[in-house]
């Protein structure tokens, strides 16, 4: 059995949808089958999360609910900390946090993504207002008294050192590093090795695996659609470095090269003149990036994949759709005739 989670994105409490509408969409899902619900948060781009998560908090009875993923720069821990937990009690017992480098959030802001040791000091933070009340950070004594249950913290990691501190400090992982069987083996062993550097059980650990889709009988189709996230999944994976990545040589340079011209105003915009759409197609990038990040094409495909992707270890998947045709259509054709067949 595979676990599936959805992340609601571009359509939610903006462009004059309303209220109803959203909450109807997050019902929606939850009826569909998907064990869990994640937002984003990237303020440049979309509305407040912690609010959109409230909301989603309830409108539901049953998922789980998290962010798809917050930052360590523009959330102090005792504020994001809070934040959560004011959600929590919401929905007891259905919510999580989830904590990354950061990506247009920070970029937007004219900041780069958090390194691993700022990473490393958010998380220790979080786990020990939660469990402790209290935590040192930044040379200082933080405190958050109020919260009355501890919140699983979860790390989104992508490259071998974050998924080992995820290992070794959080309650789970969200992982973005590719969903071929060897990357998810490679995934896989950098927790356990940090996990039994903490003296942990790695089978404790909850680990996801984030697969950004768009189900389509034509595959081509269903890739060209899905262009823009294809260099967004590129350009957040490799930032930091190459190196352990399992990166084919003739790809790096044209890697690189899409770092470079990425436009963070456009993050995950749909469109087909858009320069993150583009810029993929230019470098020659497309079907590498499309086989490594994504699941696009018909059913039958979805079903394979995700078939080889539980024989690896991976058997949590936070679905995200992209594409730009018939979205509701595709989550229900998704439901019936992909996620059913694991259940």
């Amino acid at each position: 059995m595979i676990s599936f989670g959805s992340l609601v994105i571009n359509d939610s409490l903006e462009r004059g949808k309303g209220l109803e509408s959203f909450q109807a969409r997050i019902r929606r899902l939850e009826g569909l089958g998907f064990d869990s619900i994640a937002m984003p948060d990237s303020q440049s781009l979309w509305p407040e999360m912690y609010i959109q998560l409230s909301v989603a908090a309830l409108a539901t009875e049953r998922v789980a609910l998290w962010p798809a993923v917050t930052n360590p720069l523009t959330r102090h821990p005792a504020v994001a900390a809070s934040a959560i937990a004011t959600v929590e009690q919401l929905a007891p017992g259905r919510v999580w946090f989830n904590l990354g480098s950061g990506d247009s959030a920070v970029y937007n802001l004219g900041l780069k993504g958090a390194g691993l040791e700022t990473l490393r000091s958010h998380v220790r933070a979080i786990r020990d207002l939660f469990s402790e009340g209290v935590a040192a950070f930044s040379g200082e004594e933080i405190r958050l008294k109020w919260p009355s249950r501890k919140i699983p913290i979860y790390v989104t990691a992508e490259g071998p050192k974050t998924l080992q501190m995820a290992g070794e400090f959080a309650d789970g992982v969200l992982v973005g590093t590719g969903l071929q069987p060897d990357l998810v083996k490679d995934a896989l062993e950098n927790v356990a090795i940090g996990a039994e550097r903490a003296g942990r059980d790695p089978e404790e650990i909850d680990v996801w695996w984030f697969v950004k889709w768009n189900l389509d009988d034509d595959r081509s189709r269903a890739v060209h659609e899905a262009r823009m996230t294809l260099t967004a999944s590129a350009n957040h994976a490799f930032r930091f470095s190459l190196e352990g990545k399992r990166i084919p040589e003739e790809y790096k340079g044209p890697i690189m090269e899409l770092q470079r011209r990425y436009v963070f105003s456009e993050h995950e915009s749909v469109g087909e003149h858009k320069t993150n759409a583009q810029i993929v197609e230019e470098l020659g990038l497309t079907q590498y990036l499309a086989d490594r990040f994504t699941l696009c094409g018909p059913p039958s495909l979805f079903r394979r994949r995700l078939e080889e992707l539980y024989e690896a270890g991976a058997k949590k998947v936070l679905m995200a759709y992209f594409g730009e045709t018939d979205r509701e259509g595709k989550h229900e054709r998704f439901a019936t005739e992909v996620m059913n067949a694991f259940r």
